[in-house]
C-alpha cells in the first residue's frame, strides 16, 4: 500500500514538474500567458458565483464554477502552450518531423526519405489515408523531390494513394500548426492490414536499396552497365 501511495506521489509530482516547465517554456514566447490565465480562472468563477447568489445557491454553483473555471484554464493553457510550440519551431529544420512523429496512432513516420544540398527533406507518413509527402524547405526547390519520390512511391506501391504537402506560409503551403489537422482530414481509404503490407513493401525497399553493393572509386571510361535478362 505504501509503495503504491509513494509511486502515486511521485506520478503526480511529475506531473506538476511537467507542467511548470511547459509554462516556463511559454511564456518566454506568450508574456501575457499569466493574465490571460488568471482572468479565464477568475472570470469564470465570478459568473457562476453572480448565477448562484441570484438562484439563491451561491455554495453549490461556486463550487461547479469552480470546477469549470480549472477546465477553461486548462483548455487555454493548452492552446497557447501549443501554438507558441508551434511558434518556436517554426522555420526550424525537422519541425514537420517532429509534427509527425506526434500525429497519433495508425500511422507511421520516417523521416528524411529525401534530401538535397540545401537541406530541403521529405519525410514520409503512412496511414489509413494512404502515403503522406511532407516537404519542408524552400517552396521552388522541394516540387522536384517530391515529384521524384511520388515516382518511387507509384514503381513500389501503385496501387495506394499519394498525397504531397509542402510545409510553409503561403498560397498553396500548410502552415506548421496545420499540419496534424490537414492529415487527419485527409479520406481514409485503406484497411489495418493494408496499411500493414504498405509498410512493409516499402520498409522492404528501403533495405533493398541500403544493402545493394556500389562499386567502389569511379566507373572505369567505356564500361557498359550490364542489361537485364
Amino acid at each position: 500500500m505504501a509503495r503504491k501511495e509513494t509511486a502515486a506521489d511521485a506520478a503526480n509530482a511529475g506531473r506538476l514538474k511537467q507542467i511548470a516547465l511547459t509554462y516556463k517554456m511559454t511564456r518566454k514566447a506568450d508574456k501575457k500567458i499569466g493574465l490571460v490565465l488568471g482572468g479565464v480562472g477568475i472570470g469564470t468563477l465570478a459568473v457562476f458565483l453572480a448565477i448562484g447568489f441570484v438562484l439563491g445557491h451561491p455554495v453549490y454553483l461556486g463550487i461547479f464554477g469552480l470546477l469549470i473555471a480549472v477546465l477553461a484554464t486548462a483548455i487555454v493553457f493548452g492552446r497557447r502552450a501549443e501554438r507558441a510550440a508551434f511558434g518556436q519551431m517554426e522555420g526550424q529544420p525537422g519541425a514537420a518531423a517532429a509534427v509527425l512523429d506526434n500525429i497519433g496512432r495508425g500511422w507511421t513516420t520516417t523521416p528524411a526519405v529525401a534530401m538535397n544540398r540545401s537541406q530541403d527533406v521529405v519525410h514520409r507518413a503512412v496511414g489509413k489515408a494512404g502515403i503522406v509527402l511532407v516537404a519542408e524547405g524552400n517552396p521552388n526547390r522541394v516540387k522536384s523531390l517530391l515529384a521524384a519520390e511520388k515516382k518511387k512511391m507509384n514503381r513500389v506501391v501503385a496501387d495506394v494513394p499519394v498525397h504531397d504537402v509542402i510545409v510553409g506560409n503561403g498560397e498553396g503551403l500548410v502552415e506548421l500548426k496545420k499540419l496534424r489537422t490537414t492529415m487527419l482530414k485527409l479520406p481514409r481509404v485503406l484497411t489495418g492490414p493494408q496499411v500493414t503490407a504498405t509498410n512493409d513493401r516499402l520498409r522492404a525497399m528501403g533495405d533493398l536499396m541500403s544493402n545493394m553493393p556500389l562499386p567502389k572509386g569511379p566507373m572505369p571510361k567505356g564500361m557498359r552497365m550490364p542489361k537485364g535478362r
